[in-house]
């Protein structure tokens, strides 16, 4: 039976579960970048996962490597190898602190500013007026980081 690590999409079509966690990293490979729209990708080991609502869409990104995703809305979820272990998209968990990465893969492709990344300066609410106004007016229609029973919620949404 799968453990107590839950996860899923944005839009809650897919969800998942994992009876404990692996390794947790960081790849710069081109293929992650593109996978994740992202300056890399975050992923850690999902070992005993299981599918606990719909199942993932697969795209088949390289002769060794198929990776899953959301068909709703395009959540990346998985990445499998063929391994004994799928691997799982850390910002996809409902608690993305239980994996903290502790290594970096494929360093050859790592974009040349990722590294100064923390160094540039971060607004904070109550520095930009319009932006806090903004923030402020939004109703967050993803689905939350916990299981549910039903989703999206009866009655829909409420803008």
């Amino acid at each position: 039976m799968a453990g107590e690590i839950t996860g899923g999409c944005q839009c809650g079509a897919v969800r998942f579960s994992v009876e404990r966690l692996g390794r947790a990293s960081i790849c710069h490979c081109r293929m992650c970048q593109k996978a994740f729209g992202g300056f890399y990708g975050p992923l850690v080991g999902g070992h005993g996962l299981a599918w606990t609502r719909g199942a993932p869409a697969w795209f088949q990104s390289s002769n060794k490597v198929r990776r899953g995703f959301c068909a709703q809305c395009g959540t990346p979820l998985a990445y499998d190898y063929g391994g004994a272990t799928v691997e799982v998209a850390i910002g996809a968990l409902d608690d993305p602190e239980l994996a903290a990465p502790a290594i970096q893969v494929n360093p050859a492709d790592k974009l040349s500013f990722v590294d100064g990344l923390p160094d540039l300066p971060m607004q904070r609410r109550g520095e930009n007026p319009n932006s806090d106004a903004f923030m402020t007016g939004i109703v967050s229609h993803q689905h939350p980081d916990h299981d549910t029973v039903q989703w999206p919620p009866a009655g829909g949404f409420v803008a």
